[in-house]
């Protein structure tokens, strides 16, 4: 059956005629332990403005029975169960089934392969509530929810509105009745249920739940502090931001398997327990961690208690949930370089995204549910995050805070539009946003920031997307001098708001290094003037700040995409950063990202040389490194580009310190490079708890540049997609591997015939499926263009990702090819 999509005029249409009273939905997962099957019966209740008209309900799950008002209605088509001859009330009762539990969207059944346990969740955005069952699935029909869930005796059963009354039934089961919900969108509902560990805390007036598959229970037990300490120090301070504490007493996080990232359910929010790692966290997994809890979290304001009208506002979700994250982590916990790290991963996705030719403003017009899929990417989530720190310091944090307070307060269990937010921010500052809202919200693309040296000092440029104006913005210029002992010293900073394309810097001339947006409050890419260009390359490790180092990196890096440097000079400046980086969190992304530009974007005689300085600096930095976090980070990026004596000292290292995650990782090099490794990941899998390790173990296989273990990798990931979500990306770099063109040839075309379906299972899998599997080497420009035509047809979630990944993938090809003569 094809499943049509929500359109955004028949969303218009349907929430014009129907106001939803509310919904009892009764969920029976008994089926589950022995089969596949979800059983639903959903009862909503609903007015109409127009008795005798006729509407639809969502249903793509198999329809056993459907009555309105206790008239049997006709079999769905489409997705859509027909409405016709509505009265003035009604009640709609739909019993579905959804048996397509292992592979499709909305729910999902895992079976943890250590102990053979099952686990059920569900998750819904934008519209695969439908899935499971029947449901007016769009964001302005809002209505209370009450589930009754039938589980077996032995699982806990997670859902909105918290506790749950519980009594035994017929067979072995328990059932479990919760009370309503407040109003919320069908996405923002959720079932959840397995035999979980549980641990539970009050903290500050809230009775706090953490939930996790039972063989994850010691891990669970060993983060439960941190977690909860976060989840109490992310209430306190979006209660006192919003002037709105978040109303419900309890306060749960579901960590299951086979999920991709983390969803925001109201009251309930589920996680991939990929974040519950069996290793010790590192400093950016823990910070990553933080800013994903507060980021959910934010969500309960932004998407739950307000929710964007239709897709075209979900940076009112998104993009909002990203910047309050960073502005919580940094406000209210330990984590107070969060903004520096999201410059160093989550900015440079968004600066190169905004660049290409998948870019697009922040809100544009959604037509239907399908495009709404597509733009849950870098441009809605740091990007949006950026644009919204600039507003902030734009009308200043006093106004912002007093805005999002009234916002709160005049939209609480509604919908909003654009213009509910920026008339609120207008009121509480006093500033006209009209102009601020069509440059930064309504308009595509990146401002450019370029200095040039003036007869009284220096003139920053600034020209908006295609050349034209620049958006109003607020940024500073700092001017560096040489110290006595080598290192460059701010002597002066200026801050400015660009009007207009000229802006003359209260700064004194012959400086050294003049840094543009050097605190990087602005989303805009900058160059120096031409007298810093090779200070910039050559120095930047030696700026005395973690944040202008940081904009010193993005512009390298931007240089690099753009032809304007080669993958040598980029990568000697990365790394030479990371040697002297005093901010934790972001040393292993910054040695990530010396590894990409050697592994991707460096030409193929340059590669190996490349690749030994960076795994010096490793090494350097391990040997020197002031705790055991900072060691084990560059341990890791060691093991992805050692060799030879450099591997062996490393697989002793791993094994006298019994480090499983840096062995794996020995051995997937060891793999990469021809060496034996079958045999020793047999017995690591055979010793190793994790019930994802058989992973890891694929990892090795698939690194192999041996034709049968690329078959069987591609089996596994591809054929069966049997790899968990939040692992494909990992499975699929080990099995693309620079070097091994002629083993991997073959698997380009296949990916090719993968095109039309990529889209199986909803948009989290389309997404990473499309670009993880995209090949990086292999290749040329004539396949990119062949990739494009066959995705014409595609769901537009596969189009736009693999247009936006193509386009990566061919300034990768240049630079190898640009850099080849310029080391």
């Amino acid at each position: 059956m094809t499943i049509r999509s929500l359109t955004r005029a028949e969303a218009e249409e349907r929430a014009a005629l129907v106001r939803v009273e509310r919904y009892d939905v009764s969920v029976d997962f008994t089926g589950l332990l022995t089969g596949p099957d979800v059983r639903c019966v959903s009862t909503v209740t609903f007015t109409c403005a127009e008795p005798g008209a006729g509407t639809f309900v969502d249903c793509a799950a198999t329809v056993v029975s459907a009555t309105l008002d206790g008239v049997p209605l006709p079999p769905p088509a489409g997705g859509r169960i027909a409405l016709p001859a509505l009265a003035a009330r009604n009640v709609l009762r739909v019993e579905s089934v959804q048996s397509d539990t292992a592979r499709g969207p909305g729910v999902h059944r895992a079976v943890d392969r250590s102990d053979g346990e099952v686990y059920v969740w569900t998750s819904f955005e934008p519209d695969e509530a439908r899935y499971v069952w029947a449901c007016f699935d769009q964001p302005d029909l809002k209505a209370p929810h009450a589930f009754t869930v039938t589980a077996p005796a032995a699982w806990t059963v997670t859902s909105n509105a918290g506790a749950a009354r519980t009594e035994p039934v017929d067979g072995g089961a328990r059932r479990w009745e919760f009370p309503d919900t407040p109003p919320l969108s069908p996405y923002n509902t959720v079932v959840n249920a397995g035999p979980f560990h549980e641990v539970r805390r009050e903290t500050a007036g809230y009775d706090l739940g953490l939930y996790a598959r039972k063989s994850l229970a010691p891990v669970l037990e060993r983060e439960a502090d941190e977690i909860l300490t976060l989840t109490g120090q992310g209430l306190g301070f979006y209660a006192d931001a919003f002037a709105m504490p978040f109303p419900q007493r309890r306060y749960d996080q579901v960590f299951v398997p086979e999920y991709g990232g983390a969803m925001e359910n109201y009251g309930c929010v589920t996680w991939s327990d990929d974040f519950l790692s069996p290793a010790e966290p590192t400093p950016a997994e823990r910070e990553l961690l933080a800013k994903v809890l507060l980021h959910e979290m934010a969500h309960m304001w932004f998407g739950n208690i307000v929710t964007m009208r239709w897709w075209d506002d979900l940076w009112l979700n998104e993009a909002f949930a990203e910047f309050a994250c960073h502005w919580a982590a940094t406000a209210a916990t330990a984590h107070t370089d969060a903004w520096v790290g999201h410059l160093a991963v989550g900015k440079l996705r968004a600066y190169l995204a905004d660049q290409g030719p998948a870019s697009h403003p922040i809100r544009q017009p959604v037509r239907d549910v399908a495009e709404a899929a597509s733009i849950f990417d870098a441009i809605t989530y740091p990007k949006g995050a950026s644009v919204l720190r600039q507003l902030m310091e734009y009308v200043g944090e006093e106004a912002f805070t007093a805005g999002m307070s009234r916002y709160f307060a005049r939209h609480a269990w509604g919908t909003t539009t654009l213009r509910d937010l920026t008339d609120v921010l207008a009121e509480a500052s006093g500033r006209d946003l009209d102009a601020w809202r069509a440059g930064w919200l309504d308009t595509a693309g990146t401002d450019r920031l370029t200095l040039d040296q003036g007869p009284d000092g220096p003139v920053l440029h600034a020209t908006g997307p295609g050349g034209g104006a620049p958006r109003p913005q607020v940024l500073t210029v700092g001017a560096y001098h040489r110290t006595s002992d080598g290192g460059l010293e701010r002597t002066a900073q200026a801050t400015v708001e660009v009007q207009g394309p000229r802006t003359p810097l209260a700064l004194p001339p012959g400086a050294d290094l003049y840094l543009v947006n050097d605190d990087d409050l602005t989303f805009a890419t900058a160059r120096p003037d031409a007298a810093s260009r090779d200070t910039l390359l050559t120095q930047a490790a030696r700026l005395p700040g973690a944040l202008p180092r940081g904009v010193a990196v993005a512009t390298v890096w931007d240089m690099l995409v753009t032809g304007e440097a080669t993958a040598a000079e980029a990568a000697r400046a990365v790394g030479a950063v990371v040697a002297t980086e005093t901010c934790d969190a972001v040393v292993e992304p910054y040695l990530t990202l010396a590894g990409d530009i050697t592994e991707l974007w460096a030409p193929e005689e340059h590669r190996a040389g490349l690749t030994s300085v960076l795994a010096t600096t490793c090494r350097r930095i391990a040997d020197g490194a002031p705790h055991p976090a900072r060691r084990r980070v560059a341990l890791r990026a060691l093991a992805r580009t050692a060799s030879g004596d450099a591997l062996e000292r490393l697989r002793a290292e791993a094994e006298a310190d019994d480090d499983r995650d840096l062995r794996w990782r020995v051995l997937a090099r060891t793999a990469e490079l021809g060496g034996a490794a079958a045999a020793d990941a047999a017995k690591l899998l055979a010793a190793d708890p994790d019930p994802e390790a058989w992973v890891r173990e694929l990892c090795v296989r698939a690194a192999a540049p041996d034709a049968g273990a690329k078959a069987d990798a591609w089996r596994v990931l591809v054929t069966e997609r049997a790899v968990p979500v939040a692992w494909v990306g990992r499975v699929a770099a080990a099995f693309w591997r620079p070097g091994q063109d002629t083993v991997l040839a073959p698997y380009a075309d296949r990916y090719l015939e993968l095109i039309p379906d990529l889209d199986r299972g909803g948009m989290t899998p389309a997404m990473v499926y499309t670009g993880r599997l995209l090949p990086r080497y292999t290749i040329d420009g004539g396949y990119l263009d062949e990739a494009l035509a066959r995705a014409v047809g595609a769901a537009p979630v596969v189009r736009k990702t693999l247009t936006e990944q193509a386009d990566v993938v061919r300034r990768m090809l240049r630079s190898r090819s640009a850099g080849a003569d310029r080391p």
